[in-house]
């Protein structure tokens, strides 16, 4: 039998480049005409069409075969077309931990005066409307007279009563799932809204962390992490895209449904756009992205987009959403445990990690009593006995399981509860539905030679309680996806770091905590984790920046956040990494953990316009005709190609060299958005085997003078290979300290000649 593949219908995306202010009817017609070329019929063309992208860029969504994907790709008006993937979501005290606190301050906080002026736009799965997360503050003043965007109406959500001053926007999108998946589920455990409204959890949880309105006296199951909630900025409006739909107990988001919500929100009038998703390795080149097509076009009218970066670590070189038009937010942890003591048969006691809210007192089991390998994996039960009654023992590096798939197993041989046995350096609790506890490998090695020496051994187990303070933080989450990017390894990501672990936020009741289909608690706030939860932390941020200074570019905030990011944590140490016993370096954290308030004053800032990333697609091969149609037109914008262009000439505020083979020189230039007089001195840190030299050494700015350039040279002084090394500059005026990331990779052996090349930068 032959199976012609060709005629497999696959939704494509085709990107035109910019709408140059073309009316919807005429971009449609316009697409439908290009489309109209590979169809045989002008009718067939429209009813393969999903998407016709024309509010803030050209490009549509259609079914396409391989053949005629092909025939699109060689149009003269094409700059590029992709199969639209599926993406993934990648998923309190926060911000008191990050010097943001709402009371016992002397003067209204920073987060209380600002930010009514921004709308944040979430990319998820929607939102709960009812939480009191959403609820406007009575002060909040009308919605911003610049806001043109609306609340549709939908299935279980009626914007008459689910939009007011705080959510000001809710649209849906779905029909790039529809086309990959069939139509939604709308019976059963996995029953979706068809509407904006919320069915996960993470779409609420997402964007109550990022702007939700102060709620006092919440907590997780009636005690843990008790006090007031809020976002970021909680003043801030909010207008969810739901993109991401729920399928087989996660959030499944269609490339296609992405960019048309791009689309929309940028007409809207967001200020920031938050999306905690993305697609693993292997990356495809920018502008096959939706992601990276949509935030281009975003940050090119002002519009600052934040992604989280994956929860792929604690692996090297997996970071996800790496454009440098982005914000790439890594995950750490914050000073808030929940230890919980147990207590053993012969009096020996340990404090592991947990969210127990009672008392426990049976009997212990090794796994190994049960399991043919003692994996805690279901398919090695050897179903000679249940553990019906009895707390088992389960260890994370036999048979590589997860706390959440043991527990799960646990359950399904009748057992009362779990201690889960992982690395000191992954030791992170979370809610598996089966009552469990956390403990490092030390621990649980003591507590299974316990159980080996005993004819009974018991076990207690106490409630857990939360401790803040006790514990050095940040750390990099064991899960934050790790650096260098996998396509632009000269572009430092992750960018930042911001809290991610636990993070106690809004939930809709109608999902349980786990989401587990036999899980039938019901809660309205619940604790998650991931570079999800790390992304809407910045982007509240971002808002908060941005409403104290709304002329600042996109790439502005992004340096105001990157130099002022510190990397020392509450013990005075280097931010450790967890998954590994190293401390962090800028591919695990980036720049650093943010911190607001100095980000607001950030001194000096590296900033980039139109004409930087002009250079940038240069660098990436593409041609004058292109990026024509790719930028909005101005005269100020030269666009040429001519001479070589290299990556790192980007002004961005770190400098990556990932293939350092003889001396060079690299430019940057600094804005003045201070003091106006001022004098600026540097202090180097040099990566190991590399000096570094700076001219100018110092910066003298006046009104008259706002913006200086600096060039940097760097010289190899070792021979080797395959290894990067990490140093830092430092600009400052006995008040600011502007730093800039210095990540080298040294290709050099033996027999190579030495020689000089110079890069600069505008």
């Amino acid at each position: 039998m032959i199976v012609f593949f060709s005629y497999v219908l696959q939704v494509h995306i085709v990107y035109l480049g910019h709408n140059h202010g073309n009316q919807q009817n005429l971009t449609t017609k316009f697409h439908i005409k290009l489309l109209s070329k590979v169809f045989s019929r002008e009718d067939e063309a429209k009813e393969a069409m999903l998407y016709s992208y024309w509010h803030s860029f050209s490009g549509f969504a259609a079914s396409l075969n391989s053949t005629q994907a092909s025939k699109m790709a060689k149009m003269k008006e094409v700059i590029s077309i992709f199969r639209s993937k599926t993406l993934k979501l990648h998923t309190t005290r926060s911000w008191d931990f990050m010097g943001l606190p709402l009371f016992n301050t002397e003067t209204t906080p920073m987060q209380l005066e600002h930010g009514d002026d921004v709308v944040i736009g979430i990319f998820d799965t929607g939102i709960w409307p009812e939480s009191e997360s959403f609820q406007p503050d009575p002060t909040l003043g009308p919605i911003p007279s610049t806001w043109r965007g609306r609340c549709v109406a939908g299935e279980g959500f009626n914007p008459a009563t689910a939009c007011n001053r705080k959510l000001v926007g809710a649209r849906y999108y779905l029909e790039g799932f529809e086309r990959e998946y069939g139509p939604l589920n709308a019976t059963g455990s996995e029953a979706e809204f068809r509407s904006p409204r919320d069915r996960l959890g993470h779409g609420t949880h997402t964007a109550s962390t990022a702007a939700g309105s102060p709620s006092s006296n919440v907590s997780y199951l009636g005690n843990l992490a008790a006090g007031t909630a809020r976002g970021g900025a909680p003043r801030a409006r909010l207008a969810v895209y739901k993109v991401c739909w729920f399928k087989d107990l996660q959030g499944r988001c269609s490339d296609a449904d992405i960019l048309a919500a791009f689309d929309d929100a940028i007409a809207d009038g967001v200020g920031v756009i938050s999306a905690s998703l993305g697609a693993p390795p292997p990356l495809m080149p920018f502008f096959q992205s939706s992601i990276d097509i949509g935030a281009f076009h975003a940050s090119q009218v002002g519009v600052s987009v934040v992604f989280s970066a994956g929860n792929d670590g604690p692996e090297t070189g997996v970071v996800q959403n790496v454009s440098p038009w982005v914000i790439t937010v890594a995950a750490g942890t914050i000073d808030r445990g929940f230890p919980t003591m147990i207590v053993l048969g012969n009096n020996a006691s340990f404090v592991g990690q947990g969210f127990l809210d009672r008392e426990m007192k049976m009997k212990l089991i090794d796994s190994g009593k049960l399991f043919d390998d003692g994996s805690c994996s279901f398919d090695k039960w050897n179903r000679r006995r249940l553990a019906t009654g009895k707390i088992v023992l389960c260890f994370a590096s036999i048979g590589e399981i997860s706390s959440t798939g043991a527990a799960i197993t646990i359950l399904a041989i009748n057992g009362s509860g779990m201690i889960f046995t992982d690395s000191m350096t992954k030791e992170t609790p979370q809610d598996d539905f089966l009552p469990t506890v956390h403990v490092n490998l030390y621990e649980g090695t003591k507590i299974l030679h316990y159980i080996e020496s005993s004819n009974d051994p018991t076990v207690q187990i106490l409630p857990s309680k939360t401790t803040i303070g006790h514990l050095p933080a940040p750390s990099v989450a064991h899960f934050s996806s790790r650096g260098p990017s996998s396509i632009s390894p000269n572009i430092l990501k992750p960018d930042i770091t911001a809290p991610g672990v636990n993070i106690l936020a809004a939930w809709p009741p109608i999902s349980s905590p786990t989401s587990l289909p036999f899980d039938k608690r019901s809660i309205n706030w619940n604790f998650d984790s991931g570079t999800s939860m790390a992304c809407p932390h910045i982007s509240g941020i971002v808002a908060l920046i941005k409403s104290v200074h709304p002329n600042w570019s996109p790439a502005a905030i992004k340096s105001a956040l990157m130099t002022t990011a510190y990397s020392v944590d509450t013990s005075s140490d280097i931010i450790a990494a967890r998954g590994t016993l190293k401390p962090s370096d800028s591919f695990d954290i980036g720049a650093g953990h943010v911190n607001p308030l100095k980000a607001t004053d950030p001194g000096l800032i590296h900033d980039m316009e139109t004409q930087d990333y002009v250079l940038f697609l240069c660098s990436l091969g593409y041609q004058k005709s292109q990026i024509n149609k790719m930028i909005l037109p101005s005269r100020m914008i030269n666009i040429s190609c001519h001479g070589n262009h290299s990556d790192i000439d980007l002004n961005y505020p770190a400098i990556t060299i990932s293939d350092l083979r003889s001396t060079m020189t690299i430019r940057r230039t600094v804005r003045n958005v201070g003091q106006a007089n001022a004098i600026y001195f540097v202090s180097v840190t040099n990566p190991q085997g590399v000096h570094v030299m700076i001219w100018p050494n110092y910066l003298v700015f006046s009104k008259q003078r706002k913006k200086i350039a600096y060039y940097v040279t760097i010289t190899p002084l070792k021979y080797s290979q395959g290894r990067y090394d990490f140093g830092e500059i430092v600009w400052f005026d006995g008040y600011h300290h502007v730093k800039t990331p210095l990540i080298v990779q040294i290709n050099k052996s033996k027999d190579e000649t030495v020689n000089i090349a110079t890069h600069s930068s505008t």
